[in-house]
């Protein structure tokens, strides 16, 4: 695929960014596009491998070596062709995705892997530029109707593969606008909104229909669905927030990230005016988590000017490179530095904090704070030890809660007599879950987890719900079927 020993021939590119001082000034986004001859030579850095590990590794089977050697060959049309085949959202992915392709990537064993999302990201957005992509509308209709409650990537994704096949599919939203964590989690400096809503008004113009500012199980029973829909598919998320209960927790000062994140999209959109309670200008921030929210919440804070800004984070500080214990292909437990950590930040590794310090009014002032160490105990488990002697006082204003969620809420689920299992996830096969009229799909279903995955689990219950109501289905899917049991 792509130029003969190209790999050879060029080295690996990244989009470049603009300058930190002038990025830290606003919320958009800060990439810089490559020419498109530069974009060429990277597709063509993707060598005949012969077994092309990065389709294993994509959660959506995307066709990488394909859609790089088009993209080498100039065929930019036929690259965009062959990335929607498997992908609704590539514009979403080849912005926020982590790449587990790069990292299954066969080139990666003795040189860096191919720029994959870079790539991606360009043959959609060439796509838009030359109006390749339009509306396509449902040549019939089925006369089935499908609600689906949550408007992530794992509902957009079912939405579109539905009403491609004529289904009737309405998506119901509670908040203001589509979009889930989309909208709501990801800063703008990683996601302008204009790029949800170009795709949301294709899909509008295809035939779905969005209700926002609809909670299902408030606004509208969700009996009234089940018995007016033939089908119901939750992908509303699983969004119960990890909680950090330890003495001075109920302090003002100790936030969500969600709630800081959620807020200042809503304050760019103009549906929202700036909380000094959520804003961290002129305040010591510690963000307590390591991941990409976390990384988000230290690129709003420098956003808002904050005096000083500190990432916690529990584990080891990762290697550089792969151990022997972490072999390629799999994915690599490695250090990452992303772009807001670029931007200022100080990162404590190793760290735990043991209590949130208030003055008298209730307003945090400090967090106490002990290193720990991590040891294998006689059955090879990570142990956690806290380091006598290491406790220490850290001045702190604004604390950002980055753990994680436990699992989805689950009042529709009981509502709708589903099982569900010690994680409250609904158990399903097919996707189905206990009641034969409702399908589960995205974090929802399988857990806290990535957009791309979102996006698979919602083609993938698309085609269950197809097959399970005409019989046999033509869209695509991975696997037909639960995979057997592993005895």
């Amino acid at each position: 695929m792509g130029k003969i020993r190209g790999f050879m021939d060029y080295d690996r590119a990244d989009e470049a960014y603009l300058s930190v001082t002038k990025r830290l000034k606003n919320y958009d986004e800060f990439t810089i596009k490559p020419k498109d001859t530069e974009l060429e030579q990277q597709g063509g850095r993707c060598m005949d491998c012969g077994v092309p590990f990065c389709h294993s590794g994509c959660p959506l089977g995307n066709l990488i070596p394909d859609f790089n050697d088009a993209v080498y060959n100039k065929e930019w049309k036929e690259a965009l062709e062959i990335l929607h085949s498997t992908n609704n959202f590539p514009e979403f992915t080849g912005r926020l995705c982590p790449a587990p392709c790069e990292s299954a990537c066969v080139l990666g064993i003795i040189s860096p892997p191919v720029s994959i999302e870079m790539i991606e990201k360009y043959i959609v957005e060439r796509g838009f530029k030359e109006g390749w992509i339009k509306a396509r509308k449902p040549s019939k209709s089925t006369g089935k109707s499908i609600a689906i409650v949550g408007s992530g990537p794992a509902g957009l994704a079912a939405a579109q593969q539905l009403n491609s096949v004529g289904h009737k599919v309405i998506v119901y939203e509670r908040d203001k606008k589509i979009g889930g964590l989309l909208r709501y989690g990801i800063p703008d400096f990683k996601l302008e909104k204009s790029v949800i809503d170009r795709r949301i008004n294709l899909m509008i113009e295809e035939g779905v229909i969005f209700k926002t500012g609809v909670e299902v199980g408030k606004d509208v029973e969700i009996s009234t669905l089940e018995n007016k829909c033939d089908i119901i598919l939750l992908t509303g998320g699983a969004t119960i927030r990890r909680e950090l209960p330890i003495s001075g927790c109920e302090l003002n000062g100790v936030v969500q990230a969600m709630d800081f994140l959620k807020h200042q999209n809503e304050v760019v959109d103009n549906v929202s005016v700036p909380n000094k309670k959520l804003s961290a200008k002129g305040k010591n921030v510690i963000v307590i988590g390591g991941g990409d929210t976390g990384s988000d919440c230290i690129g709003t804070s420098n956003r808002h000017k904050a005096k000083s800004v500190i990432n916690f984070e529990i584990q080891d500080k990762p290697p550089k490179n792969r151990t022997n214990e972490n072999p390629w292909p799999y994915w690599p437990f490695t250090l990452k530095t992303s772009s807001s950590h670029q931007e200022g930040i100080k990162r404590q590794w190793s760290i735990m904090t043991k209590e949130f310090i208030g003055d008298s009014n209730g307003n945090l002032t400090g967090l106490k704070t002990v290193n720990v160490a991590w040891e294998k105990d006689i059955d090879n488990n990570f142990k956690l030890t806290e380091i006598e002697g290491s406790e220490k006082i850290w001045p702190c204003d604004l604390a950002l809660l980055a753990l994680g969620f436990t699992g989805p809420e689950n009042s529709l689920l009981n509502d709708l007599e589903t099982k569900i299992d010690k994680m409250s996830k609904p158990i399903t096969k097919n996707y189905q879950t206990s009641n034969p009229k409702v399908f589960a799909a995205g974090d929802l279903r399988r857990g806290q987890s990535l957009i791309v995955w979102a996006i698979s689990e919602g083609r993938e219950a698309a085609f269950h719900i197809d097959n399970f109501l005409m019989g046999n289905s033509n869209l695509p899917t991975k696997i037909k079927g639960d995979l057997p049991l592993v005895k």
